[in-house]
């Protein structure tokens, strides 16, 4: 998938379909994902940094924007976390409010299945094959030996197989299970340049994976073989 990013001549067309594909997610939604998404989008428009990826808003701002207590703001804060759509990337403290980083791509991987409803033209423009590493080619690498849809990284497989077909052949497909430890997953790549790249521009996507199969998983790590 092709990751829009709000950058350079066309930003100011990307952030909106950005949101847009956040507004046709939550409207696809239930009720309770609708208000989750609203709230998002709030901070979005009124509080976040497009160049620096950057939100920084303390819980009772974020309450008298939301009209609501500064309860359910830590609440729906964590569940924006573990959505892994925000990400936590400076601790508040007094004098200073914590801050806060959105993860496009995760957003519009969790929103492609509503992109349809708002046109083909859209699909077409925030969809697309991933692009090669750099200059590398990306080539197809053996694979993994077969696990059970039971086990952590058997069903995390399943999840990246279905959410991005073709960045799964490329890099996920490959890895093995390497057993789980005090909460962090091991996974070994076929060679380091993989284990290298997929730590470097894979970890979160692997990260969101394994924590929505298994919420106990706090940690994952790639070791080439």
């Amino acid at each position: 998938m092709q990751v829009i990013r709000p950058v350079g001549r066309e930003a100011a067309a990307k952030k909106y379909d950005i949101l847009s594909a956040l507004m046709a997610h939550a409207l696809a939604g239930d009720q309770h994902r609708q208000r989750l998404v609203l709230r998002l989008m709030a901070l979005i428009t009124t509080r976040y940094n497009w160049q620096r990826n950057e939100l920084t808003m303390g819980q009772r701002e974020i309450a008298r924007l939301w009209c609501v207590d500064e309860r359910t703001v830590k609440r729906d804060m964590a569940r924006l976390r573990a959505l892994g759509w925000v990400q936590l990337t400076r601790q508040g403290a007094r004098g200073r409010v914590a801050a806060h980083a959105l993860d496009l791509e995760r957003i519009m991987l969790d929103t492609r299945p509503e992109w349809a409803n708002i046109g083909e033209d859209f699909v077409a423009r925030a969809g697309g094959a991933p692009p090669p590493a750099g200059d590398e080619k990306v080539v197809p690498f053996r694979r993994a030996p077969v696990v059970t849809a039971g086990e952590i990284w058997g069903r995390a497989r399943q999840f990246l197989a279905a959410e991005d077909p073709a960045a799964y052949e490329a890099w996920f497909a490959g890895l093995a299970d390497a057993g789980v430890e005090q909460g962090c997953l091991r996974l070994i790549a076929p060679t380091r340049f993989h284990a290298d790249y997929i730590s470097i521009h894979l970890l979160g996507r692997l990260r969101v994976a394994v924590s929505r199969t298994d919420p106990s998983i706090t940690k994952v790590l790639v070791q080439p073989g």
